[in-house]
């Protein structure tokens, strides 16, 4: 194998598949964790799956996961405001990731107080990534997928850290800041055509499952986030194999005569 830049190997299929397992796993610990579990609670899940889901949430390294949930329950009820952390009628680029350069509105601040997220402080695991946040994100998002393929089969430490670890946290971080941005902004709205979050498909790809955003934002309590049948929806699919292996429990889901209704009464006859 001829040598790449600076004399390291160029990056092979062997270290490509990796990155792209740690993808998957770096998305399921903010869709199926931070977001689906903790923010609202749309299932439950027994305790070995929330070890799993706080480890790969350390991996997305958003934010730990009451904070990421935290914002997320503001932004729900408060959605489209100011008192909403990435408020998309402030723009793309600020929904997308211009809010992180900022300080918060106050009135992010002074609402977000009003509401309560004890249920998430009362969780253990929740607890125990909060107090060790720092050093599980440099374990989970950088060492490991820096350190495994060079000890398994000898890829340079060069290519793993820039392919598996930023490259990969990069592209993580895109996709979920696009579902703030995108999918707030284009798209049919089917649910309710009130409000601004949409369905987006593209971002449904990269999100895993996650761009059915007016059906999400009609029915956030729905543990699929979207309506179930043959749609993509790998979060979704993960849950029930979990629920297969009896690793969850109680899947809310919205009534389909209740979807129905309100398609009829507030969609905008896309469905």
């Amino acid at each position: 194998m001829s040598a790449g830049p600076l004399g390291h190997p160029p990056c092979v299929l062997f270290l490509c598949l990796p990155a792209y397992f740690c993808f998957l796993v770096t998305a399921l610990g903010v869709t199926a964790g931070a977001h689906r579990l903790w923010s609202h609670r749309s299932y439950k899940a027994k305790l070995p799956l929330r070890i799993f889901l706080a480890a790969a949430n350390s991996m997305a390294f958003q934010n730990d996961i009451y904070e990421w949930s935290r914002d997320h329950r503001v932004h729900h009820k408060y959605s489209e405001t100011d008192a909403d952390p990435h408020n998309a009628r402030r723009g793309f680029f600020f929904s997308h990731i211009g809010w992180l350069f900022v300080r918060k509105h106050r009135d992010v601040i002074e609402k977000g107080r009003k509401l309560d997220f004890t249920d998430l402080l009362d969780d253990p695991v929740v607890r125990f990534q909060r107090k060790y946040y720092k050093s599980s994100v440099v374990l989970m998002c950088f060492v490991i997928p820096t350190v495994v393929p060079w000890y398994l089969w000898g890829e340079s430490l060069w290519n793993a850290y820039f392919l598996a670890s930023i490259l990969r946290y990069t592209i993580s971080l895109n996709v979920t800041w696009l579902v703030n941005s995108a999918a707030h902004m284009y798209g049919n709205r089917p649910y309710d055509k009130n409000i601004n979050p949409r369905q987006n498909t593209l971002v449904t790809l990269g999100a895993i499952g996650e761009g059915f955003h007016n059906y999400h934002h009609t029915f956030p309590f729905d543990y699929s986030a979207s309506e179930l049948g043959l749609k993509f929806n790998p979060t979704t699919w993960f849950i029930d194999f979990m629920f297969w292996l009896g690793l969850v429990t109680d899947r809310k889901q919205a009534p389909k005569e209740m979807i129905q209704a309100r398609k009829e009464r507030t969609g905008d006859g896309s469905g």
